[in-house]
């Protein structure tokens, strides 16, 4: 049985892996004739620094720059689409007719890009990685690995090139 993909789930913390992991989600839309929706989430600050921050700040300031910062993650989002597909011109028929959602969500990154993989039906994931720990080499970073644990269907994580690193 040859499994149908339609729906595209690509996870983006708009780094260079992620930025690489994108050739993969637009190669496998492209293939496929599959919709790509991408998601970047903002990660909370943690309860005790958020309250100093607006307390500092003031409610309306707060709220004002978290708006701000959402919005331009959508616009590097869009931009680094645009960059992509005008590197593509020719190699894919509808590059930028692709993406048909960007989402900037605000909560826990593998949380977040489950719960839109369920919302849209997603039929994969794609993510890039490249770990933050000690066991760099041997493990995928902690947000792709709970993805992948967690993930009811198939996760591709795309690591950067050792050359690119």
């Amino acid at each position: 049985m040859i499994p149908e993909i339609n729906r595209i789930l690509y996870a983006t913390d708009l780094s260079e892996n992620a930025r690489y992991a994108f050739g993969y989600a637009a190669d496998l839309a492209d293939k496929h004739s599959a919709r790509i929706t991408i998601i970047s989430v903002l990660e909370n600050l943690g309860p005790n620094s958020e309250t100093r921050v607006r307390d500092m700040l003031g409610e309306e300031k707060w709220e004002q720059l978290k708006s701000q910062h959402s919005n331009a993650s959508v616009e590097k989002i869009k931009q680094r689409v645009s960059d992509f597909c005008k590197e593509m011109d020719g190699q894919m028929d509808s590059c930028s007719f692709m993406v048909d959602d960007i989402r900037v969500p605000k909560g826990k990154p593998h949380v977040e890009i489950l719960k839109t993989a369920k919302e849209i039906q997603a039929d994969m994931i794609v993510i890039g990685t490249h770990g933050h720990n000690l066991f760099q080499d041997s493990l995928i970073g902690s947000t792709a690995r709970r993805i992948v644990k967690d993930s009811k269907i198939p996760v591709l994580v795309i690591r950067l090139p050792e050359k690119k690193q």
